[in-house]
């Protein structure tokens, strides 16, 4: 068994106002906390891992196939593996939440 405290990672800043920590794992599976501050964008993007997620604080609008779907505090969601997909904090609230990668992700850097 694993056990990863949130104060013990050390966040990413994937893009701009986008923070990732790498929380517990396995081989099938893992945790990411996520900060998205407001105004942040996560472009559109796509990766194979299936994608579940859970929004503990703020509003989060994800943009999928053109339409847009709001998630708030606890909404949970899917996101099939390959689909693309963008997200944007449109709020005055930091978004605050849990996604699950599988098979499991590491932090990506959409800076580069």
């Amino acid at each position: 068994m694993e056990r990863v405290s949130l104060t013990d990672s050390d966040p990413s800043e994937a893009a701009d106002g986008v923070h990732l920590a790498l929380l517990a794992g396995t081989e099938s599976m893992n945790v990411q906390h996520f900060e998205i501050e407001p105004g942040a964008v996560v472009e559109e993007h796509s990766h194979p891992h299936e994608q579940t997620g859970f929004i503990c604080e703020g509003e989060l609008v994800f943009v999928v196939q053109n339409e847009e779907l709001v998630c708030g505090p606890g909404d949970s969601y899917a996101i099939p593996g390959d689909q693309p997909h963008a997200a944007e904090n449109r709020g005055d609230e930091t978004v605050r939440g849990v996604d699950i990668f599988s098979p499991p992700r590491e932090n990506p850097n959409w800076q580069e």
